[in-house]
């Protein structure tokens, strides 16, 4: 049949390994420059370059019509629950490490969770997702009790604040999912225009935000050019399109489970590149709120589908066209 999905084999195992690395790379490229550009203005000006990319694909693919088809309301609260998650992923990281960064953006699938048990009957929890959510909850708290600094000298005790700014820009990521999930006419659009939505109020949200809090100043440098460049075509626009051509092929829920190397990857980059520390206290909640993020999503296939999680942990029948949040 011509939708059903191939079961993943070792080349795509490499390349969602490849595709996690960029991933989990992502915040360690927004803090590698932070002095040049603050991380708020960095997402709204890649938001913006990757909006006129995606904008192009629109017209290329002839699909400007489903711009006036959508639901205003919901399309406009999914553009702004989407550019209050990097808003807080930048503000977040003016205080906290990349690591922390990259493990509290991915608390998103628990809250996901729990506002699919809340409203649709289909997607109650089961006792394994209760003690994943569990085991994450505590994860998050052992991380806070008994915290290093984790921070270079100077930076102070608010090193809590940054990982409050992840958990929270975890929930907006979880708004936008469930908002996409709960407005059928917005599920269905095509990806690319949901992903057009996203970007241009993104851009505009963001970019009053960082002029608002006096955060426009640029240091041009070749550091930074590159990781503007890396953050705007290679995470927001190339990640992208191999995404959802695999998903075309693949099994969603196989290609979910690999995602989750991301945070992963994103640790081993904050500390590499960034040599940042990582204290006993957060490596041990860290493993925790893993191995409840992995539990919540083991979903169990019900009546014929398959429940699973994109890198923004949304999930959805396997047999459905392209209705994933994009990994930007």
């Amino acid at each position: 049949m011509m939708n059903e999905r191939k079961e993943i084999d070792a080349r795509v195992v490499i390349v969602m390994a490849l595709l996690c690395a960029v991933w989990g790379f992502q915040q360690v490229a927004m803090k590698a420059v932070a002095l040049d550009m603050a991380p708020v203005l960095q997402a709204a000006v890649r938001s913006g370059g990757a909006a006129v990319v995606v904008g192009m694909l629109v017209v290329v693919r002839r699909e400007g019509h489903a711009l006036y088809e959508i639901p205003r309301v919901p399309a406009l609260a999914v553009g702004l629950c989407f550019a209050l998650e990097f808003l807080l992923v930048g503000e977040g990281l003016r205080f906290t490490s990349a690591a922390h960064m990259s493990i509290f953006l991915y608390t998103a699938p628990v809250f996901i969770a729990l506002g699919l048990h809340l409203r649709l009957p289909e997607e109650r929890l089961g006792s394994r997702q209760w003690i994943g959510i569990g085991l994450a909850f505590l994860g998050i708290v052992v991380s806070f009790v008994g915290r290093g600094t984790g921070m270079p000298s100077g930076s102070g005790n608010q090193e809590w604040i940054g990982d409050l700014c992840g958990i929270g820009a975890g929930v907006s990521w979880a708004l936008t999912t469930l908002i996409i999930r709960f407005s059928p006419r917005l599920a269905s659009a095509p990806a690319t225009v949901m992903l057009l939505c996203q970007l241009a109020g993104a851009f505009v949200l963001l970019l009053i935000a960082a002029g608002l809090t006096g955060q426009m100043k640029v240091t041009v440098t070749p550091l930074l050019v590159s990781s503007l460049v890396f953050q705007t075509f290679i995470v927001s626009i190339l990640t992208l399109l191999v995404w959802f051509s695999l998903l075309r092929v693949y099994l969603a829920s196989r290609l979910g489970a690999l995602s989750f190397m991301t945070p992963l990857f994103g640790v081993m980059a904050s500390v590499v590149v960034l040599h940042e520390v990582l204290d006993r206290s957060f490596l041990e909640g860290g493993a925790l709120v893993m191995v409840g993020i992995v539990l919540v999503n083991g979903r169990m296939r019900r009546k014929g589908q398959s429940v699973a999680a994109s890198p923004k942990a949304v999930p959805f029948p396997e047999n459905a066209s392209c209705p994933l949040e994009p990994p930007v």
